[in-house]
């Protein structure tokens, strides 16, 4: 079971790794899933706006982008790309803590990688229920210790 955090064109290191691991791997379990290979690699705009243009033909910039590589239902095997210009921009307009915002874009590309949409806007009302939980339980392992 490998989770693992990258930086590409940025110099962001995630802060307490072992409790961000420890949460992914509660979100996953709660889910029934188990991790086998997730990359969370940390980029900036620049960065992921060419993989967007590159791999999904979209040429707009974004948060997110999560490549499912699992083999298998119920394993997890993933890379997510995640651009911290957009976290820190996104944190300011929601009026909330980078840290936080990170926890919300960090549980959404995992809960991507365990079957949850956003296309619709039920599926996005659904999105961020699970992010909301998956924030709190944050929250709640990071005040455990």
């Amino acid at each position: 079971m490998a989770i693992n955090f990258f930086s590409e064109d940025t110099s962001f290191q995630v802060k307490q790794k072992l409790k961000r691991k420890e949460w992914l791997k509660e979100i996953t379990s709660l889910e029934s899933y188990k991790i086998l290979d997730l990359n969370y690699i940390f980029c900036s705009d620049e960065y992921l706006h060419k993989i967007n243009l590159q791999y999904l033909d979209h040429d707009t910039y974004t948060d997110i982008i999560t490549f499912d590589n699992s083999e298998h239902i119920g394993k997890i095997e993933g890379d997510i790309y995640i651009s911290i210009d957009r976290v820190k921009e996104n944190a300011k307009d929601h009026k909330v803590d980078q840290e936080t915002e990170l926890s919300r874009v960090l549980s959404h590309g995992l809960f991507h990688l365990l079957g949850y949409k956003d296309k619709t806007s039920s599926e996005s009302k659904k999105m961020r229920e699970k992010e909301e939980f998956a924030i709190s339980l944050y929250k709640k392992i990071n005040c455990s210790t």
